[in-house]
């Protein structure tokens, strides 16, 4: 928890005659006096629309759909800040009893409080005013100047391009990122975390086993160039999906193998793929957890592409069967 005091000096500061200029009086009266809207009749306490929640002065990005959820207190409710970014937290006893005020960073905007009864995930329950926000939609946010965080809607992101994306986790992400970097239709892939419960992991935890995520791609590509049956196979080359959580020299649940498709035509496509796989006995049986996508986390920045930034860097996959014409019998 950060205490404010009288040294805090805010990244974007405005005087409060250009924020009237800025704000409405009901935004101002928030932002800048530590007001509070009335609950059930505001902006975006049941906005369901997928998109980001960012700083109505300055912009700086605070909270995501992703993590919205219905608190029933009639304001918006966050279990956490978007990318875990740093948000202000300051103690509050304006009305008798302690809280914990919520403060933008960069504008020093009050935002709302922060309460411990959120859902299991976190436990927490950001309750933010909608005047202190400005909502981004999914589809905007690359116009926006917010592309960095598409990875949370990459439907939207592979829609707009004319792509299709797929989640695969085989094993240690350093080797599987690279592996699909090197095939002809995969437009993008980004290392991150899927398939667990904990929003934004930091690597440590994943690594420990806590947060039920494991070490995943999010693989975009261009259906007319690559095919997403030819993806599948690849997938189930470049790594072992009958050894269950490990993969090289890789042991734990972080490392298992994994299959998140999105639609019922991905769905199709991976259950004739898995029969065939099953059918030809090259496995005695396959361990990939196969399941509907829900939400891809970005690893953190050391992690993505690591064997571009060190060649020489471990990799339990062979890199060079990606250059290989697959077989028939894969």
């Amino acid at each position: 928890m950060k205490k404010i005091d009288e040294t805090y000096t805010c990244d974007i500061s405005y005087t409060d005659e250009e924020l009237k200029k800025m704000l409405t009086p009901a935004q101002y009266r928030v932002v800048k006096e530590n007001g509070t809207e009335a609950p059930f009749t505001n902006a975006f306490w049941n906005n369901e629309k997928p998109g980001i929640y960012v700083d109505v002065v300055s912009g700086e990005p605070l909270f995501s759909s992703t993590e919205k959820f219905e608190s029933g207190t009639g304001w918006p409710s966050f279990t956490i800040p978007l990318e875990r970014r740093q948000i202000r937290e300051i103690k509050d006893r304006t009305l008798g009893i302690p809280r914990v005020e919520v403060r933008s960073t960069s504008a020093n905007s009050h935002l709302g409080h922060v309460f411990d009864d959120g859902p299991k995930e976190t436990g927490l329950r950001y309750c933010i005013n909608s005047a202190s926000l400005k909502f981004i939609p999914a589809e905007l946010m690359e116009e926006k100047g917010y592309k960095e965080m598409m990875y949370l809607f990459p439907e939207t992101y592979a829609t707009a391009k004319g792509w299709d994306f797929i989640v695969f986790g085989a094993g240690c992400f350093w080797g599987t990122d690279a592996y699909f970097k090197k095939l002809t239709g995969v437009t993008e892939v980004l290392a991150g975390y899927s398939g667990g419960t904990i929003p934004y992991p930091e690597y440590n935890k994943v690594c420990d086993g806590t947060t039920g995520h494991t070490e995943a791609v999010l693989v975009y590509f261009d259906p007319t160039v690559i095919s997403l049956d030819d993806l599948l196979r690849h997938f189930f080359r470049m790594h072992d999906p009958s050894s269950l959580n490990k993969q090289g020299n890789d042991l734990g649940t972080q490392y298992r193998s994994a299959l998140y498709w999105h639609g019922n035509a991905q769905k199709k496509i991976v259950d004739s793929r898995l029969k065939k796989l099953t059918d030809s006995k090259r496995y005695k049986k396959i361990v990939t957890e196969v399941a509907p996508f829900k939400v891809f986390y970005k690893a953190e920045e050391y992690h993505l592409d690591y064997l571009g930034k060190h060649p020489g860097g471990y990799c339990h996959v062979n890199l060079y069967l990606a250059n290989e014409p697959l077989g028939d019998d894969e």
